[in-house]
């Protein structure tokens, strides 16, 4: 069981006021209780309690705090922070005795991952529950839980029965609860938009293309116009072959026409 000593202070006034004066001086007020003893004003000096926040297993671990000569061997409890520095500004620690059972979450590690044929075929591991929470006397609190993945393929689930917990513990939870799985890899398709128009082909509008059915537009009849084939100057919308505009039937045919007194 890991455990760290802590120096700390006493302090001799109680109340909010107080603890704003050990602030001001630049300490972390604090309190240990437990045991059926008295409690234990102290403070603590903000840094080296902030060393200790940042190691993982802040609340499993034993801190032996020493104060007016007497050691206290604690488990933290709480720790109050400011909501704008996010720093410390109380600590509470539980005094424990031979008899003391805590609940506590223990922190879960894998190992094996090579052994996992599911791994091995791109899967991906679902941590469900990243703490086991357990009941244990402080000082036989596990620094992790080992969880071994050997023989999980894509679609295992890793159930709590199959997982070797420490001695003198006992689960909080009684079912057989998931603690991780084995999962398909997620793949990502990329489909590329389609252009436009194809490399080479004609595209409406483009210069060279007619535009059905605008008028005006290259190679688009313009209303009004003689049809494709028609004589010059025959009435718009003519067949092809039609008469220019104004010709007499005759001259429409190609023969000369008669006039009066011709015989």
């Amino acid at each position: 069981m890991v455990q760290f000593a802590l120096a700390a202070e006493a302090r001799t006034s109680t109340g909010k006021g107080a603890a704003r004066a050990a602030r001001r001086a630049g300490r972390v007020p604090g309190i240990i209780y437990g045991t059926k003893e008295e409690p234990v004003l102290i403070s603590v000096e903000p840094k080296a309690l902030m060393d200790q926040l940042d190691k993982p297993g802040f609340y499993s671990h034993i801190f032996e705090i020493e104060v007016g000569g007497k050691k206290h061997r604690t488990l933290a409890r709480e720790v109050q922070f400011d909501p704008i520095t996010d720093r410390p500004i109380h600590v509470d620690f539980m005094r424990f005795g031979p008899d003391t059972r805590v609940n506590v979450g223990v922190p879960v590690r894998f190992r094996n991952q090579a052994e996992s044929p599911g791994l091995k075929r791109g899967g991906v591991l679902n941590v469900v529950r990243h703490t086991i929470d357990m009941r244990c006397r402080p000082d036989a609190i596990p620094e992790f839980i080992m969880c071994d993945l050997t023989g999980l393929d894509i679609g295992n689930s890793l159930h709590i029965e199959s997982v070797e917990l420490p001695p003198d513990v006992q689960l909080t939870i009684k079912r057989n609860f998931t603690v991780a799985t084995i999962t398909a890899p997620t793949i990502l398709v990329e489909v590329e938009e389609a252009p436009a128009a194809a490399e080479g082909a004609l595209v409406p509008g483009a210069e060279g293309v007619p535009v059905e059915g605008v008028p005006g537009a290259e190679g688009a009849p313009v209303e009004g116009a003689p049809a494709p084939g028609a004589a010059p100057g025959a009435a718009p919308g003519a067949a092809p072959g039609a008469a220019p505009r104004g010709a007499s039937g005759a001259e429409a045919r190609g023969g000369k026409g008669k006039g009066k007194g011709d015989k």
